[in-house]
């Protein structure tokens, strides 16, 4: 897929979803993310991926919205961890059963998604 029809096909995704009502409620992704900058290691890096973070990924894995793994839920975690980070990285950037490719993070680097990924799994905890 090209990049341009990835671009389009994900920014139709989300717009399908803000009228489907995917998303989680304001406050709880808020107070999610207010957490969440607690447990993360200080640095520039991490804060930009937490900014990141909080307008994509939010979006189902707090709530576990589409079959999405919730933030911190081990259990829900442990089969893909099992698969190793190369695999769930690649998911991510590809795509994978309900997550549209990159997860709705145009801007998100390989790097990114790394950090994104050990926050979400406790991995940094």
């Amino acid at each position: 897929m090209r990049w341009g029809h990835l671009k389009t096909y994900a920014g139709m995704c989300t717009l399908c979803l803000s009228v489907l009502g995917c998303g989680t409620p304001t406050e709880t992704r808020e107070l999610a993310v207010s957490t969440a900058k607690e447990k993360l290691p200080s640095g520039i890096k991490a804060e930009t991926s937490m900014q990141k973070w909080a307008k994509s990924c939010a979006m189902c894995h707090v709530d576990g919205t589409g079959g999405a793994p919730r933030v911190g839920v081990g259990e829900e975690w442990s089969p893909r961890l099992a698969q190793g980070k190369a695999v769930l990285i690649s998911h991510t950037i590809e795509g994978f059963n309900n997550m549209p490719p990159l997860g709705y993070c145009m801007s998100c680097e390989e790097t990114d998604f790394s950090s994104m990924i050990d926050y979400m799994t406790g991995e940094n905890l």
